[in-house]
């Protein structure tokens, strides 16, 4: 971790191309510093799609909130992230996560026809297809997935697509694409509701009750340097609803539950 950030602080960044389906400028990178090399993904601020319920030039910012409260949960569910300049001014800048090729062992979101849902894993959505057939949008029962999920209720995540689920080779799983989280209102959507309404798990409250400690203190004014200080008490009374109701939540009314396109 800390060779990576200091890679992703240092490092000379060339522009290899651009991901197309992204809706803001995001783009693949070659990062190079003192003979450390890797790979790495840029959005800068000067790329942001102007959104009508985010501040302009703010998604930057929040992914690398993002990544800092994971960081600071123990779980790294987001891939090591900085701000930074660039090519093409200041940005987030985020290490390359390579994935399995494996279509079995990449796939933990999925939409199918019903019967053919995997066993172990948990219905979230009943809907039709293109053709008018019955589908149901499913994930697995993974504990992988479970702590990208109460991280999600954290951050109000408002953009947990299926596609930002990534399966390194080595089993790791990482969630990209936060910029649109860290909310003042409710705003989280996600395909991973199949958990919506079970209590916390013990490890699961340890983790909360001392991110709850740490947003009072040093991860607090850390996010306050990268969101607005409303934000960050947002954030914190998130914490401390999910510790006082015990439970993961459901989906809030008049808010879409599930992104769309969900991948």
């Amino acid at each position: 971790m800390p060779a990576a950030l200091d890679l992703l602080r240092h490092g000379a960044i060339s522009v290899e191309g651009r991901l197309v389906d992204a809706s803001n400028a995001t783009l693949f990178c070659e990062i190079e510093n003192d003979g450390c090399a890797g790979r790495c993904v840029y959005k800068p601020i000067a790329g942001e799609r102007p959104l009508w319920d985010f501040p302009d030039g703010t998604l930057a910012g929040r992914e690398v909130a993002a990544y800092t409260v994971s960081h600071a949960s123990g779980w790294d569910v987001v891939p090591p992230t900085v701000l930074r300049d660039g090519p093409f001014g200041p940005g987030m800048v985020q290490i390359w996560v390579d994935t399995v090729d494996d279509a079995e062992e990449s796939t933990l979101v999925d939409v199918m026809a019903p019967e053919a849902l995997p066993p172990g894993w948990l219905r979230v959505l009943d809907a039709l297809g293109s053709d008018g057939e019955p589908v149901v949008l499913g994930h697995a029962d993974d504990p992988r997935l479970r702590r990208m999920t109460v991280l999600d209720v954290v951050l109000n995540n408002a953009d947990r697509k299926g596609g930002h689920v990534l399966v390194e080779p080595g089993g790791a799983v990482h969630g990209v694409d936060h910029g649109v989280s860290f909310h003042v209102e409710p705003k989280l959507r996600t395909v991973l509701w199949g958990w919506a309404g079970e209590p916390l798990r013990e490890d699961e409250v340890e983790v909360l009750t001392r991110l709850r400690e740490d947003l009072t203190d040093g991860l607090g004014t850390t996010l306050a340097e990268l969101m607005s200080r409303h934000e960050v008490l947002a954030c914190r009374r998130r914490v401390d609803r999910l510790l006082a109701e015990g439970r993961l939540p459901f989906p809030a009314e008049g808010w879409p539950a599930i992104p769309w396109p969900p991948f």
